[in-house]
């Protein structure tokens, strides 16, 4: 498919007026369309839930957006169950699943009336010591161990990663839980990442609903939700395909009507967790051209670093890049784009085969919206940018400020010369 820019050459030239680059931007149409994709391709399921995976990209107007057309909040975290507090998203329309969980965690999730998702059979006394008495509805993660495959082969590899619980552990902790006196049950699994294929979800559905009829037939226990937590992924590269939501929400049916209809649990619903197919098509990291250098290979210097996105430098990930203003011209040039931090992974794209980019060009990296901004950090004391929403009616909003010198010294208050550093801003 071919990869385009939801923002002109033409808008940023204006957007830069006001917001200096770099920064990331949002396409709200595409945001909202998604999401309202998404509700109709599993209305079939009366409970149905998406809980956005806040980590992908923890901003409170993208969340109330979202929020719209019923989506809650999947969150990991301390900060992250605050921030959807404070966006209005409460109680069952969170969702806590975190692994190596702090007690404070525990506590607020519980306070928010949060769904708990434990990450470990061990899980189970350590919240009842925390809270007293367990909460009467309860998820578990499950983790069958060794490789998850399909008809494209091995996607992931479940036997490796820290998360869930074996298939013997599940089985005694749904027992346990019985016993406490819990009284809605949850099962979540999450078996491999960024798919690009519409065969995931309902091979995961299977899997989790076929084990959802041996847990009553073995233990009694009828299951109120199952949550296929994230995992559908996005066409980084412009030969892939996408993956197309309503096939996936027909998929996870007809599994859903062979499996746990007869089985007398039509009654379940259906949970999703996604981040990276909600939101990260439609976000761009949009940065200029500042430097040229010509070496051993041929490199463009731009104001943007991996401290604004972080996966190029981390997994080698690929982000495409579009040149605007220059969307037709021919590719005919080779370039490594880079940061300017001290490190020699800083690089957006190596080798990559783009239109001549001269000094003071915009490049628009695409596929940020998701992992982009959230994995920022400040290293070599670069300071993480603005965020701004690309609105409907074509008006640019400000989501986030950008960082000031001052913010990257404020935790610094114990040291004497703090006020003088703030104050030489």
């Amino acid at each position: 498919m071919e990869k385009k820019a939801f923002v002109t050459k033409q808008q940023i030239e204006e957007i830069v007026k006001t917001y200096p680059t770099p920064f990331h931007i949002y396409d709200e149409k595409g945001i909202r369309e998604n999401a309202k994709a998404l509700k109709e391709a599993f209305s079939w399921n009366k409970g149905f839930k998406e809980y956005f995976a806040v980590k992908a990209c923890p901003n409170p107007f993208l969340m109330k957006i979202l929020h719209e057309y019923g989506c809650g909040s999947d969150c990991s975290s301390l900060t992250e169950l605050m921030l959807s507090d404070a966006a209005g998203i409460r109680g069952s329309e969170i969702m806590f699943s975190s692994n190596d969980t702090p007690a404070e965690d525990f506590e607020l999730a519980a306070k928010l009336g949060a769904t708990i998702n434990l990450d470990d059979i061990t899980h189970i006394d350590f919240l009842e010591g925390i809270l007293g008495k367990l909460p009467e509805r309860l998820s578990l993660r499950y983790n069958p161990g060794g490789v998850f495959k399909m008809s494209n082969g091995i996607m992931d590899n479940p036997g490796d990663a820290k998360y869930g619980l074996t298939t013997e552990q599940l089985f005694e902790a749904y027992g346990i839980l019985k016993e406490k006196g819990v009284k809605e049950f949850g099962l979540h699994a999450f078996l491999a990442s960024n798919t690009v294929t519409n065969e995931y979800y309902p091979m995961l559905a299977k899997q989790l609903f076929e084990r959802a009829v041996e847990i009553k037939e073995r233990l009694g226990v009828s299951l109120s939700f199952i949550n296929l937590s994230g995992g559908v992924g996005i066409p980084y590269k412009p030969e892939q395909e996408p993956n197309d939501i309503r096939v996936i929400g027909e998929g996870v049916k007809k599994v859903f009507e062979e499996v746990l209809v007869p089985a007398g649990l039509g009654d379940v619903a259906i949970y999703t967790e996604m981040g990276r197919f909600m939101m990260g098509p439609y976000g761009m990291l949009v940065t200029k051209a500042i430097h040229e250098k010509h070496t051993h290979k041929e490199y463009i210097g731009v104001d943007a670093c991996a401290v604004n996105l972080m996966r190029p430098a981390m997994y080698g990930a690929y982000h495409h890049i579009t040149v605007l203003g220059k969307e037709n011209a021919p590719c005919d040039h080779t370039y490594d784009v880079t940061g300017s931090l001290c490190e020699n992974n800083d690089k957006f794209a190596i080798d990559r085969q783009l239109p001549k980019i001269d000094m003071g060009d915009y490049l628009a990296i695409h596929d940020t919206g998701a992992h982009g901004f959230a994995m920022g950090y400040n290293y070599n004391g670069k300071l993480k940018s603005a965020e701004l929403l690309l609105k409907e009616d074509g008006s640019v909003q400000l989501i986030r400020r950008a960082q000031t010198p001052a913010d990257y010294f404020a935790t610094f208050d114990c040291f004497d010369e703090y006020k003088s550093i703030t104050e030489k801003k």
